[in-house]
């Protein structure tokens, strides 16, 4: 799936039906080794993105996002969905121009988040946003898929009522799928899913849960996916064995990787995707 136009077609016909998992690496070498483990897509992480770093979630700039989204997509031979934050424009014409910029990255999909640094937005403002961004994916006579979010639950205001309304809306204004994270509760789940009608749901599962793929599947949902979950493990993994060398010891890196399966992963072709 080389081609940017069969990846989209791919990314597309995923949640046409059935329920997938979309993990979120952070780097090219994370994106490469979910790729080996034979996942269908991938979807980038900004939290990871940021951490890997030196930095705060919410901190990169513009082209720095656009940097990482083509650095992703040129990993992986993978349909790549942008967590591209909160669209990167004070207006709905500036996220419209950020769109544009991100689908020539090669992505199959992106998100735009109906916050900004953590503010809930009106949900007309919002609308309207997100709306900008169908026009500009529109306008580009690419096939990517337009993800509509709804950050009430992680953004201090978990108001189930206003999301389903936001979810609602967010289909009319041209969302091709539907995410509202932190939502975890399986009734939540389902009403959500219900107001989206026959549009997609992705669902986060960021940290450890009994709940399985299929228990989301019968649900309704469609796709789940990690967030920085992936990269908390491996950060959880490095500040084991760091505290342990500060203080004297060695005994702290647990289940490590061994260096010639990763060389012999990394060496079995070049890198493989190119934006356009």
């Amino acid at each position: 799936m080389s081609d940017l136009a069969e990846r989209r077609a791919a990314f597309r016909a995923l949640h046409e039906r059935g329920c997938f998992v979309l993990p979120n690496p952070w780097d090219r070498g994370s994106a490469r080794y979910l790729e080996h483990l034979g996942f269908a897509a991938l979807a980038t992480t900004s939290s990871g993105a940021a951490w890997s770093r030196g930095r705060p979630d919410g901190s990169a700039t513009r082209d720095e996002a656009l940097d990482h989204l083509a650095d992703i997509v040129a990993a992986t031979t993978l349909p790549v969905n942008a967590d591209f934050e909160d669209g990167y424009g004070a207006t709905a014409d500036q996220v419209a121009e950020s769109v544009s910029l991100a689908v020539r990255t090669g992505v199959a999909g992106l998100s735009i988040e109906d916050a900004t640094d953590g503010v809930t937005l009106d949900l007309e403002v919002a609308v309207e946003r997100l709306r900008a961004a169908r026009e500009a994916i529109d306008a580009s006579g690419h096939d990517v898929l337009l993800v509509g979010r709804a950050d009430g639950f992680v953004n201090g205001s978990p108001d189930l009522a206003d999301v389903l309304t936001r979810m609602r809306a967010f289909a009319a204004a041209g969302a091709d799928c539907l995410y509202a994270p932190g939502v975890d509760d399986p009734v939540a789940i389902r009403a959500i899913v219900e107001a989206a009608g026959p549009t997609p749901v992705n669902v986060l599962v960021g940290g450890r849960s009994e709940r399985t793929l299929a228990d989301l599947a019968a649900l309704g949902v469609r796709r789940v996916s990690v967030g920085g979950a992936l990269a908390r493990a491996a950060w959880g993994g490095f500040q084991e064995a760091a505290a342990a060398l500060a203080e004297g010891r060695f005994d702290g890196y647990g289940r490590v990787a061994a260096g010639a399966d990763l060389n012999a992963l990394f060496g079995d072709r070049p890198e493989a995707g190119q934006p356009g």
